[in-house]
């Protein structure tokens, strides 16, 4: 690409890209994408974004063509790649100045420079570092900046690379630069503090900038570049200067106040200060050892005494705790269970843990957790009164344990009370001992103090098992506090409900059951939604405990069942939604069809909310799920939800709708419950399944699933499904057949085996296509046994039940091996005697048994030849299925079954589906007393 004529052409290209008017920007666009691959591209793109005197917009552009064309062309054995002239030319020309007047293109390009150096730097690009880090000293504060932001980006991208010979040169660059880094730092440290103090804020904001950029880049040396960081005294000695910077920025925080310019740039800073510790201690435990006895201070000191009073704000709170949370749990500080086995520095990071974790401070911090960040703030009661689902919601689900302050309290609370249990107990205990009986409802003091005590009684379950006699507690106190029916003590009702959902799995006697489920019954008519919603989530939990006996249950089942369906109507929350719903799943689930009676009004309700929920797929997922339990509840009845079901089957599992990404999962088991409780085929489920030859297409984890469907809708009805599918589902497992595990190999052959199964003749010839491969595998012996199994156990079904059929195979494959019929019928029977021990399954074996026996009437001569084998390997079949029978002595086939026989259900046990009824309509479903094995 010529320069001169090119520049102004590729200009009016990038000009035109920015346009609103689709009309001008898409011709535009593609031109600069068939500009891609042309030489000389990319210095016309590089001259555009380095003149200032262009539009912003259009110069943005350029960069981000630029950055887009280093991924893909840069790499030397990329398709069109860049010539080495032309990269050699590019890096000179993004280093020559840094003087970007756009923060945001500036930020882009020290990303592409960036970009650039991971491929190229240090072998192809030696003069980078240098010419970064003499910018960086230079005077201009524009210069400087921009080269800071640079290095720190580069920096940034060469610490994330991960081979070891890259990780060599990182560690080589680091520790040319490191003591240049630390000096920058500090040096725009001290500037920035003279001038906070000096209250030149402008001056110290632009200090500030510098001080965040250069902290970076020390994070990233300090952490990946040292193999033994402990071994250099610069980078200990930077950690430990950490602590004291960190003192300073926290007291500009409480001079510069909350409305300074400054602040939220100083807390980043802060924040960025405690990220170089926790990334220190992540990667280097032992390293960090002589630093967790400041740490500990450190944290201690600003979270948990009124030191930190004024000048600590939530994020730092929150890092601070993350850092104790992470010296406490960490498995290099704890000694082996044989002290004899334990490293020296597990030992000393013992030593100095206990050494701190006194019983005094360790009481202290436990009950400032509990007594100070237990405690619900102005803004969650707030939230509460004004969007009481958000706050239930975000109560139970909320953020990560690293960012948001209350899941990190609680998560630091719970690792502090294992790992010191012995301290803690009494100290909880007396917390809770002092605020025995009914709390003054005017005393929202001592209200707030009961739900966070409470709370860490909940959080600490498990731990206090042996101390707290939780049935005694709930008979004499708690459900007391349940009965306190004012507005204001709606607080301690949800925590109580919460408590009693935390301690069901733990330790609460079965035979107070029914009083727990009296209580939930009245808090389901609470007058406040959250406490509804928290009663809920604790029914979810009880009916999930593997104590849940239905008996106890059903006397309520109708009364709670139906405040369940008008929570989930009252809600109005995405998120609310999927939660009750969750509760309705499983207490579907758990009662099973008992629930029938009572589920006309969800029934009627589900399609209104599955049309509401139409940009909502979590949503629409519960309900899939919700969808599934009430199917296996309805059995055959779940045919009257047909209308709704089966649309809902239909998109959910069409790989062409956008929202199956969502859906497909649920989708397809949704379908196959429908399938295993259908009592017969409609147009409309047979219809459905022109869904599945994409979903085979998919191999996706879903896989089983579908071969179960595709088995469901043989059992349902062989003849239809057979006729209208089977050949689009041949010519599927064909093309699966090359390309699939031997897992997923069985899969497809036991389809196979069903439909001859159930439909012997028509079986065999849709299926023929796949029958020639089945023989060839017997007779070349095939390697893996389970495969080998499947494949004896097709072929002897097709030999009893269509022994024609089975004649013009054996001729079909003799005259494509170029054998005589009788040599390979003698190969075929001598593989399947002598492989005979890959079957594992008694019915497989007899079948097999029978199938060879079946062959014996013959005169010929081979068949005579194979008697012994034979009868030998049908005599093993008949020790695996004779048992004795009680009753009379003698012995008899054990996979006899009489068509009349009713199953005994024990009380845990689920009423056959139609799917199991349809298999034992089926002859070949067991061997039948026609075809018992005697002699």
């Amino acid at each position: 690409m010529d320069m001169d004529s090119a520049s102004s052409v590729v200009l009016q290209a990038l000009t035109q890209a920015t346009s609103q008017d689709t009309a001008v920007l898409k011709p535009a666009e593609e031109q600069l994408r068939q500009w891609e691959t042309q030489p000389g591209f990319y210095s016309v793109l590089l001259n555009i974004f380095n003149n200032h005197m262009l539009d912003v917009n259009v110069r943005w552009l350029a960069v981000l063509y630029f950055k887009n064309g280093i991924d893909r062309y840069w790499r030397r054995v990329a398709p069109h790649a860049l010539s080495e002239e032309e990269k050699t030319s590019l890096r000179a020309g993004l280093i020559t100045n840094f003087n970007e007047p756009v923060n945001q293109i500036a930020t882009q390009i020290a990303v592409l420079i960036a970009k650039v150096a991971r491929l190229d730097c240090p072998r192809q690009w030696p003069e980078l570092i240098p010419i970064l880090l003499e910018s960086v000293k230079g005077q201009d504060g524009l210069q400087q900046h921009r080269a800071l932001l640079t290095f720190y980006h580069v920096t940034k991208t060469l610490a994330s690379k991960r081979l070891a010979q890259d990780r060599r040169l990182f560690q080589d660059l680091a520790s040319g630069i490191y003591s240049f880094a630390c000096s920058l730092w500090s040096h725009h440290t001290d500037c920035f503090l003279q001038q906070i103090y000096a209250r030149d804020e402008a001056a110290a904001l632009s200090s500030l900038e510098r001080t965040l950029l250069s902290l970076k880049v020390l994070r990233k040396l300090t952490v990946h570049g040292f193999q033994e960081p402990q071994q250099n005294m610069e980078v200990m000695g930077f950690l430990n200067a950490v602590f004291e910077r960190l003192k300073q920025f926290l007291e500009c925080c409480r001079q510069v106040g909350s409305d300074s310019t400054c602040r939220e740039k100083l807390e980043k800073t802060i924040i960025l200060y405690t990220k170089v510790l926790l990334d220190f201690l992540e990667y280097h435990p032992c390293a960090f050892i002589p630093l967790i006895q400041r740490s500990l201070e450190f944290a201690v000191t600003y979270v948990f005494t009124p030191a930190g009073e004024g000048v600590t704000f939530e994020r730092f709170i929150v890092q601070c705790m993350n850092l104790i949370k992470m010296i406490v749990k960490n498995d290099a500080y704890k000694p082996a269970k044989n002290i004899d086995d334990s490293k020296p520095e597990s030992l000393e990071a013992h030593k100095i843990k206990t050494a701190f974790f006194t019983h005094p401070t360790l009481t202290e911090i436990g009950r400032r957790l509990v007594s100070h960040y237990f405690l619900l703030t102005e803004e969650e009661l707030a939230m509460w009164e004004e969007d009481p689902e958000s706050f239930a919601v975000e109560e139970t689900g909320g953020d990560s344990w690293k960012y948001s302050l209350r899941p990190c309290t609680e998560v630091l609370f719970l690792d502090i009370f294992h790992n010191y249990s012995q301290t803690l107990t009494p100290v909880l205990l007396d917390m809770v001992q002092n605020l025995q009986g009914p709390t003054n409802v005017e005393d929202s003091v001592q209200l707030l103090m009961k739900d966070a005590v409470y709370n860490a009684v909940g959080l600490a379950a498990y731990e206090l098992f042996d101390n707290v006699d939780f049935d005694q507690w709930f008979k004499n106190q708690l459900l007391g506090e349940l009965q306190v029916s004012h507005h204001r003590y709606k607080l301690i009702r949800r925590r109580v409900i919460w408590l009693i959902g935390q301690w069901i799995s733990v330790k609460f006697k079965s035979d107070l059951r029914p009083l727990l489920y009296e209580v939930i019954l009245s808090l389901m008519q609470d007058p406040d939604l959250v406490v509804r919603i928290e009663t809920a989530t604790t029914l979810k939990l009880t009916v999930d405990d593997f104590e849940f006996r239905t008996e106890q249950f059903l006397p309520y089942l109708e009364s709670i069942f139906g405040l369940l369906f008008q929570l989930l109507q009252q809600v109005t929350e995405c998120d609310t939604k999927m939660q009750v719903l969750h509760v309705i799943s499983c207490v579907i689930e758990r009662v099973g069809i008992q629930i029938r009676p009572y589920v006309g009004c969800l029934v009627q309700y589900l399609p209104l909310l599955w049309k509401q929920s139409e940009e909502h797929n979590m949503l629409r997922c519960a309900i899939l799920t919700t969808l599934i339990q009430l199917v296996q509840g309805l059995g055959a009845e779940s045919k009257n939800l047909y209308p709704f079901l089966l649309p809902v089957i239909q998109l959910s599992t069409d790989v062409s709708q956008p929202p199956h990404v969502y859906l497909l999962e649920d989708g397809l088991e949704l379908w196959l419950v429908t399938l295993e409780n259908s009592p017969a085929i409609t147009p409309e489920l047979l219809r459905i399944f022109q869904n599945m030859s994409a979903l085979l297409e998919l191999s996706s984890e879903n896989l089983r699933t579908c071969f179960h469907i595709v088995n469901g809708y043989i059992y349902l009805s062989a003849t239809e499904f057979l006729q209208n599918y089977a050949e689009s589902l041949c010519r599927s497992f064909c093309d699966l057949l090359k390309d699939i595990t031997n897992e997923g190999q069985v899969q497809v052959l036991k389809v196979v085996e069903i439909a001859l199964k159930v439909s012997p003749m028509l079986g065999a010839h849709m299926f023929q296509p796949l029958l020639p491969a089945v023989f060839r595998g017997i007779v070349d012996g095939e390697r893996y046994p389970v495969v080998m199994s499947t494949y004896l156990g097709i072929m002897g079904r097709v030999l009893l039940q269509n022994s024609s059929f089975f004649s013009s195979l054996l001729s079909q494959m003799a005259s494509e091996c170029n054998q005589e019929m009788d040599q390979l019928l003698g190969n075929v029977i001598e593989m399947w005697v002598d492989r005979m021990d890959n079957i594992t399954q008694p019915e497989r074996r007899k079948l097999s048994s029978l199938a060879l026996l079946s062959l014996l009437p013959s005169d010929n001569s081979v068949i005579q030849d194979k008697f012994c084998g034979i009868v030998n390997i049908c005599v093993e079949a008949l020790h695996d299925v004779m048992t004795e029978d009680p009753e009379t002595g003698t012995f008899k086939d054990c996979m006899l079954m009489s068509h009349f026989e009713e199953p005994k259900l024990s009380d845990d046990e689920e009423p056959p589906t139609e799917q199991d009824k349809r298999k034992k309509l089926h002859p070949s479903a067991l061997i039948t007393s026609a075809q018992t094995l005697t002699f």
